[in-house]
């Protein structure tokens, strides 16, 4: 069994806004692998079903980015989860609008939704799965640049790379991490 998480802020203030990537990935895979996530349980909205002849989880905290560990550590306790077994979906500053960038372990770097999951599960050692947002323009503090809205042609690059995440998934959920490492980490996408 696999749980897969996106990571967002709830409500539609926050829908379509950078920080929400990971939610934009979880919705994307529950309308191709047709989960719903109508379930209401460790501070989510989540939904069960099958994909790639696996049975998956698919995960939307509702405790707002920086409490995200809450709700992933209720998951993991409740499935008796392996964490290899555990992707976590976010989006990133330090990589390009619409790149992707998938590992099996390491730092928060600096993102306060993964720092807070690492403190609950006392661990760096999960897959997690970035979607690049690209830096902060110099007139804007890091949350105002996450929380704004979104122009038409960046909104289109990042519906582009949601969609691209949720292929990438579907090779995790089929091949494991080390080839959708190979697949994804090497591409560039938007002429870079």
């Amino acid at each position: 069994m696999k749980v897969i998480v996106g990571l967002g802020n709830p409500g539609l203030r926050y829908a379509k806004t950078r920080h929400n990537l990971g939610f934009w990935v979880i919705d994307e895979l529950s309308t191709r692998w047709q989960i719903p996530l109508t379930k209401h349980k460790f501070q989510a909205k989540y939904g069960e079903g099958l994909a790639q002849g696996e049975k998956v989880v698919l995960v939307k905290p509702q405790t707002f980015m920086n409490r995200s560990g809450e709700s992933v550590r209720g998951l993991v306790d409740f499935y008796q989860l392996e964490l290899t077994d555990l992707l976590v979906i976010y989006d990133d500053l330090a990589l390009q609008p619409g790149i992707l960038r998938i590992k099996g372990a390491g730092s928060a770097g600096g993102h306060n939704g993964v720092d807070n999951i690492i403190n609950h599960l006392k661990t760096t050692e999960f897959p997690r799965l970035r979607v690049g947002i690209g830096s902060v323009p110099p007139f804007l503090t890091s949350a105002d640049y996450v929380l704004q809205g979104i122009g038409e042609g960046e909104l289109k690059i990042l519906e582009d790379a949601c969609q691209e995440a949720a292929d990438a998934i579907e090779l995790w959920l089929k091949s494991g991490l080390l080839p959708v490492m190979n697949q994804y980490n090497r591409k560039q996408t938007n002429g870079t």
